[in-house]
């Protein structure tokens, strides 16, 4: 596998790639007004949050240019307080300028963070989650819905093999499970299709200076959203989860980062998984 990490901003360094060569886009760009990352030009510190969706906005245009006719966009964001206490819906207004943008929206997955770390607030709940868009380029688009079935519960199979339901339409699969017809609703042996509430711990790397993906969150991702040999995208590739868990999943990788500093973390973290004949490029 093959991973290139392209040092610049990702609205210059995304002009280099061939047009239509990515498959999937998974990404997470640096959250408003979160941190400094003491970069020139970087984004995340704009004035106000229209500002900061018009740069968003900005980047996934090239994004668009470089995916595929049939690829998929994978959007996390988390959203951001004011200093009034006003909840700025971060996530919402930058999916909805997408959309406007002529992306479409398909689906908002919540991240569900079981182990989210305690706020001193006595006045709100306590935030637990974050959102995770499905965007599509056009109408007709991959998506590898059995790569990330969940499994069935023993109830519902068991319930199927009972033939409970005898006055509607059975067929019986191959392997002997029969599957009842309840209105629009089947029991698939290959497992139930994934829901759109993903419950996955938040994960940290010592090498970087602030939170990463969790491989966990990034995985189903690059596996609905492509095949082996594909290449996925990281705009903003930070310590390289993304490649990491593309590489590992038999897909090529391609990501821009601003940070000179943060190419050189990732291209260490990408080497220290060993895996087999990867070859790792960081270029200016």
């Amino acid at each position: 596998m093959k991973s290139l990490i392209l040092i610049g901003d990702a609205r210059n360094k995304l002009a280099e790639l061939p047009k239509e060569s990515i498959q999937t886009c998974v990404t997470s760009p640096p959250y408003f007004g979160l941190r400094d990352y003491g970069e020139a030009n970087q984004i995340g510190l704009e004035e106000t949050p229209e500002a900061y969706v018009k740069e968003i906005v900005e980047v996934f245009k090239h994004v668009k240019e470089v995916l595929a006719s049939d690829g998929t966009l994978w959007l996390n964001l988390g959203d951001t307080y004011s200093k009034d206490g006003n909840l700025l819906g971060i996530p919402w207004r930058t999916a909805l300028a997408l959309q406007d943008d002529g992306w479409i929206l398909r689906s908002d997955v919540i991240w569900q963070k079981p182990n989210v770390m305690p706020e001193s607030i006595k006045n709100r709940p306590t935030k637990s989650h974050e959102h995770l868009f499905l965007f599509a380029k056009n109408k007709k688009y991959f998506y590898d819905a059995d790569a990330i079935k969940e499994p069935i519960s023993a109830v519902s199979l068991a319930r199927s093999k009972r033939k409970l339901h005898t006055d509607r339409p059975s067929t019986k699969t191959s392997n002997g499970i029969h599957v009842d017809q309840m209105g629009d609703r089947f029991v698939n042996p290959k497992g139930r299709n994934k829901r759109d509430v993903w419950t996955i711990p938040t994960a940290s790397f010592k090498g970087a200076h602030f939170a990463v993906m969790p491989e966990a969150l990034v995985e189903p991702c690059i596996l609905a959203g492509s095949k082996p040999g594909d290449t996925a995208l990281d705009p903003f590739t930070g310590s390289g989860t993304v490649a990491i868990v593309a590489n590992k999943n038999g897909r090529n990788f391609v990501g821009t980062e601003l940070s000179a500093e943060y190419g050189t973390i990732a291209k260490e973290r990408i080497s220290k998984e060993n895996i087999e004949n990867n070859q790792i490029e960081v270029k200016p």
